[in-house]
């Protein structure tokens, strides 16, 4: 009877290790939630990232030429240049409602913030919180057009996005604790060459087909915040992460297909891709 005990007034080795490992745990707890993690019922000011870009993405005006200080391009692809441009523009105003100034600027955030809270992981991120985007006012440059229907392309711009959200802690509990993390995500420079394919006139829905190689040259610039009140600034991993994710949905949304008028219809060509995908998985 004396023996059925844990703990005695003389504790034994055993039982030392035990409540230092209790006690290393619950202080490790303790810093992770009131340094870095938040409650999940709190809310908390995020302090929010702006656009590094020096002018005001709000009042872009209409560009009518490219820099002075490019480098002259050769005549073969000027034609293709204006094409991109006046395509660029198109998806700007687009996005904005047609609308200019803040009014259009507010338009294409909210449609991101709501896009961006459409495709998020509910069970791992909080709610998306976008504070300020930047459209550009630039557009892709075409160069050294060659005879397979090759060019090369380069895109410098300040489009940018500033974004804050939580990962959610869902151990030991759901809910446990959230991690606030605050981004601005900016494009420094996208290169790669654009191949062009002519349709087939043997294809049943004839399609002119674009398309980036993988090999192509993605800088991105991130700044990030992490945490509530000991701040992480600018983590390499996540940077790594983010344009690993981006590199992905280029490499595997890198191909376009246009429909020739009066050649076929979106199902035809849809129906042409299936087979075309079913017979590379055959090959490979």
């Amino acid at each position: 009877m004396g023996n059925n005990y844990i703990f005695s007034l003389t504790p034994t080795f055993t039982q030392g290790l035990v409540l230092g490992q209790l006690s290393i745990l619950v202080l490790l707890a303790l810093v992770l939630k009131y340094l870095f993690f938040i409650p999940p019922e709190s809310e908390t000011e995020t302090v929010p990232f702006h656009p590094l870009s020096k002018s005001n993405p709000s009042w872009h005006q209409d560009v009518k030429e490219d820099d002075k200080d490019s480098i002259p391009e050769q005549e073969s692809a000027h034609w293709f240049n204006i094409l991109a441009r006046q395509v660029v523009e198109v998806y700007r105003a687009k996005l904005q409602n047609n609308l200019t100034g803040y009014e259009g600027i507010e338009v294409a955030r909210r449609k991101i913030e709501d896009h961006a809270n459409n495709l998020r992981p509910r069970g791992f991120l909080d709610h998306i919180t976008v504070h300020s985007v930047d459209l550009g006012m630039s557009a892709p440059k075409l160069s050294n057009a060659r005879v397979t229907i090759e060019f090369d392309m380069s895109y410098t711009d300040t489009i940018s996005v500033s974004l804050s959200t939580s990962y959610l802690f869902n151990y030991p509990m759901s809910s446990f604790a959230r991690l606030p993390v605050s981004l601005t995500i900016s494009l420094s420079l996208f290169e790669s060459k654009v191949t062009l394919v002519p349709p087939s006139p043997a294809s049943a829905a004839p399609v002119l087909t674009i398309s980036l190689p993988q090999d192509f040259t993605l800088n991105l610039k991130t700044t990030s915040l992490m945490g509530s009140r000991a701040m992480l600034r600018d983590v390499p991993k996540l940077h790594e992460l983010i344009e690993y994710q981006v590199r992905k949905v280029l490499a595997l949304r890198g191909t376009w297909k246009v429909i020739l008028p009066g050649m076929g219809s979106l199902a035809t060509v849809q129906q042409e891709i299936e087979k075309e995908q079913a017979a590379s998985k055959e090959q490979g």
